[in-house]
């Protein structure tokens, strides 16, 4: 079979554990010669800066938990294959048991150069995950610990202004976006 008729499929699975399905799923591509049938499996991940005891830490975080993209041609064993898979909860489908729905062509290639995107991306260049308006905690420097409100964002310094209330009295401050955390 060629790779025209594979399609992308989600495969819904047990959250934290989508980099194990997808190692068990390619373990039974070779074992079991499914080569034909499933050909890629991907879990996205994005890369984050996190701040703990005020040093930057790197780490890799899951993009859509509890979800895995495998790229398949669901005929035959190799559907009961995956559904077998340790962690695997069921197909993304119409309905309740109904047959498992291909992700349409521009979902896949926006998640598949999402995922190019976010792999070549280096850690400086993370989307920012804050808005305008969003209530926000310190959690470093010497206003640690405050709730403050973003009034602007500076994506080229990587920093945003936001307001602080001290003693009932709105306090700007300029913060970079690893002092910073979702309340």
């Amino acid at each position: 079979m060629s790779d025209l008729e594979r399609k992308w499929y989600v495969i819904k699975t047990i959250s934290g554990q989508e980099n194990k399905v997808k190692s068990y799923i390619e373990n039974e591509v070779r074992d079991n010669g499914f080569q034909e049938h499933i050909g890629k499996v991907l879990v996205p991940i994005e890369k984050v800066i996190q701040m703990r005891k005020g040093k930057k830490i790197h780490r890799e975080k899951v993009h859509y938990p509890g979800y895995v993209m495998v790229e398949a041609n669901l005929e035959g064993e190799a559907v009961h294959a995956i559904k077998n898979v340790p962690g695997v909860i069921t197909f993304l489908s119409e309905g309740k048991g109904g047959s498992a729905i291909p992700m349409r062509t521009e979902e896949v290639n926006k998640m598949l150069g999402k995922i190019d995107q976010l792999s070549e991306e280096s850690y400086e260049n993370i989307t920012i995950p804050f808005v305008v308006g969003e209530t926000i905690k310190v959690i470093d420097g010497p206003f640690s610990g405050f709730n403050g409100t973003i009034e602007k964002i500076n994506e080229e310094k990587r920093k945003l202004e936001l307001a602080v209330l001290i003693f009932g009295r709105r306090t700007p401050l300029e913060l970079n976006f690893t002092q910073i955390e979702k309340i």
